[in-house]
């Protein structure tokens, strides 16, 4: 069964970034059929995607985060890793990692919080 786990600082500056990872175990993230999703929940609001990797290392992103959003993978570490530029106050959220198929998040990591500060 697979299980994911994110970690990264719990406090990020205000114009900084964000970095966060998510070590993946049970399962390869370059298993095909599968990809690998970052999601976050900022406090009283709903769930917001953000971007995925592919289990070929293509990535895509929400346009809402206008290029701030980079996700890449560390195959030999089954990890693979967020980052989010210029972070203000309202970057603050629980932060997720999620494995995704046939666009259907099935599995997902315990989150992480993240506060920003101003």
């Amino acid at each position: 069964q697979v299980q994911l786990q994110e970690s990264g600082p719990g406090l990020v500056n205000a114009s900084q970034t964000l970095s966060l990872t998510c070590t993946v175990s049970g399962g390869s993230i370059t298993t095909s059929e599968y990809s690998w999703s970052w999601i976050r929940q900022p406090p009283g609001k709903g769930l917001e995607w953000m971007g995925v990797i592919s289990y070929d290392g293509s990535t895509y992103y929400s346009p809402s985060l206008k290029s701030r959003a980079s996700i890449s993978r560390d195959s030999s570490k089954n990890q693979f890793s967020l980052q989010l530029s210029s972070v203000t106050p309202e970057d603050t959220a629980v932060y997720y990692c999620a494995r995704a198929r046939a666009g259907d998040h099935g599995s997902w990591g315990q989150g992480t919080q993240v506060t920003v500060s101003s």
